[in-house]
């Protein structure tokens, strides 16, 4: 049965999508099919850009340590980046920039100036290896990576054709990227929606990351499907008597080159004008302190954020009442979570949003009482963009109750993989729903459950995990004969990865050599968090493939 909250935020979202009004669509056609796109959404992020950091030019945007810049001062940053990069570096429309660093605001600012200067922004995890940053430069043939020293030294000695630009955290943004800034006027190139924007990576069941690449028109229908959703809930605050009085503000503690950080929380931060707290590194005490010094109004992260702050010993030194709402993305909230975040935060509310990569972050979201009531449910499509279908194998509707994937088409989706077809055909149903990879029902409210995934992935805390790659790099050991890596439930990450391996006749290979080995070849949480030695070879399907779920069951049993 449909909510109260339900009802009026259908009543809310009918009024701002009318004819005139501010969100508004009309139909847009892609692949052949046309689906509503926003009517008044800007010609590129560069126009985005400029408009709203001068509509909120004397606010605070960004805080990293000591610096603190308007919305004016980030912008007029960005655009001598922009000049800069042009300028010394030689950037022309479309060339694939790199950017391989930790969260700060010269990120934010060098993220901007890629996009302003025509490039795109190609965003590498800034947890991978030597190795695995070197594949991602290749992958997208960047010309340029914009890297701080941390990243700089682990890609010494890989193979990549990319010059490294060095990028540098706090100070002015004048002296962290120096090597990208340029005082001089330089003319910028005029960039359309069809323009390509960014660059971002998955891993799929494959193992091999694969690059997301979209264009101005997906990231911005990204962008303005969150500021949709945004205006709405403020609208059922304003109907409530519940409005904000202070200026919205959010921590930054989720990395800037996965989706949920870079559309939801900072592309969308720039039209609503919220004040962006940087952290350089997670820690919940920290983020408790940041939040009452900066009076904190929304908070994101991967479950366990929120999570860490509502059981900390240190919670009641805080005075954390700014913070109206506590969201988490990257994978669902175990649902006896929801209950106890909101008892520790009885003046702020859980949320939980569902999008994916390919989809530029868009999807569903479960909001306040809606969430508290069915806390095991993603929520609903996102008005007035998202299309939503549970399909069966053969691509066909299925009713509600009955589990198939989950696919969603919109404007906002991604045009493809990078550099392959063959993935990209396989993304995409025929008439343009893209193939998410997850199992999940739509209830009689039109609430979305996830129940499985088809793809052999692993979620830890938000971080995608191909179990192929983790098995491939055990692989590598000469004394490894077979091996299954799957997911183990964890009270923390949600999930974290286990692995089996049956050693080569005449090895004493232990549990523990194996982990030393592994630690440098792949990224840190992609570590198997517990490793069994099996005494006998690993159990077999009738394909002669390893039975991963017999091999689940023997060592992990639920």
């Amino acid at each position: 049965m449909r909510t109260e909250l339900d009802q009026l935020m259908d009543r809310i979202a009918d009024g701002l999508t009318a004819p005139g009004q501010i969100f508004e669509t009309v139909p847009f056609e892609r692949g052949g099919v046309a689906m509503p796109s926003f009517k008044n959404a800007p010609p590129s992020l560069a126009h985005y850009f400029a408009h709203y950091c001068n509509e909120h030019k004397d606010a605070t945007f960004l805080v990293d340590g000591d610096v603190r810049l308007t919305f004016g001062e980030a912008y007029g940053a960005a655009l001598r980046v922009a000049r800069g990069l042009v300028a010394k570096q030689g950037v022309a429309k479309g060339d694939r920039i790199g950017l391989a660093a930790r969260n700060s605001a010269n990120w934010a600012l060098a993220y901007m100036g890629i996009v302003m200067a025509g490039g795109c922004a190609t965003l590498l995890n800034g947890f991978w290896e030597g190795d695995e940053l070197a594949y991602g430069i290749r992958l997208a043939g960047c010309s340029i990576v914009l890297a701080d020293d941390a990243r700089i030294e682990r890609l010494e000695g890989t193979e990549h054709s990319a010059k490294i630009v060095s990028l540098g955290h706090g100070g002015s943004p004048a002296e962290g990227l120096s090597e990208i800034w340029s005082e001089d006027e330089v003319a910028l190139p005029d960039l359309t929606q069809d323009d390509l924007a960014t660059i971002l990576y998955t891993s799929g069941s494959t193992g091999t990351s694969k690059g997301a690449y979209s264009d101005h028109r997906g990231v911005l229908h990204g962008i303005m499907s969150y500021i949709a959703q945004t205006a709405m809930m403020l609208q059922v605050l304003e109907h409530r008597d519940e409005a904000p009085t202070s200026p919205p503000s959010s921590l930054v503690a989720v990395p800037l080159f996965h989706v949920t950080g870079e559309i939801p929380l900072f592309l969308q931060s720039i039209a609503i004008g919220r004040k962006l707290v940087f952290m350089p590194k997670w820690d919940a005490r920290e983020a408790m302190r940041l939040i009452e010094e900066e009076q904190i109004s929304y908070f994101v992260g991967v479950p366990l954020m929120s999570y860490e702050m509502a059981n900390h010993p240190d919670r009641d030194q805080f005075d954390l009442s700014s913070c109206k709402s506590f969201a988490a993305g990257g994978s669902p909230r175990p649902p006896e979570h929801v209950t106890k975040i909101k008892n520790a935060f009885p003046e702020g509310f859980p949320l939980l949003g569902y999008g994916l990569t390919e989809t530029n972050a868009v999807g569903c979201g479960n909001l306040n009482e809606n969430y508290l009531a069915k806390p095991g449910s993603t929520g609903q499509p996102s008005r007035p963009i998202v299309d939503l279908a549970i399909l069966d194998d053969d691509g066909k509707p299925l009713g509600h109750g009955k589990v198939g994937e989950v696919c969603i088409r919109s404007t906002a989706n991604f045009l493809g993989y990078w550099d392959n077809e063959e993935a990209t055909e396989a993304a995409f149903t025929d008439d343009m729903y893209f193939r998410t990879g997850d199992l999940g029902y739509l209830d009689e409210d039109n609430y979305l459950f996830i129940v499985d995934r088809k793809k052999d992935i692993i979620i830890r805390g938000g971080e995608n995990i191909a179990c192929i790659e983790v098995e491939d790099a055990i692989y590598a050991h000469e004394d490894v004969a077979e091996c299954s890596v799957f997911g183990l439930p964890d009270e923390k990450f949600g999930e974290v990865p286990a692995a089996v391996y049956y050693a080569a006749d005449g090895s004493d290979l232990s549990p523990d050599e194996l982990l030393a080995f592994l630690e440098g070849r792949i990224a840190k949480f992609k570590l198997p968090a517990k490793i069994w030695r099996s005494e006998s070879a690993l159990p077999r399907l009738g394909t002669q493939k390893i039975d991963k779920i017999s091999v689940r069951k023997r060592y992990a049993p639920t």
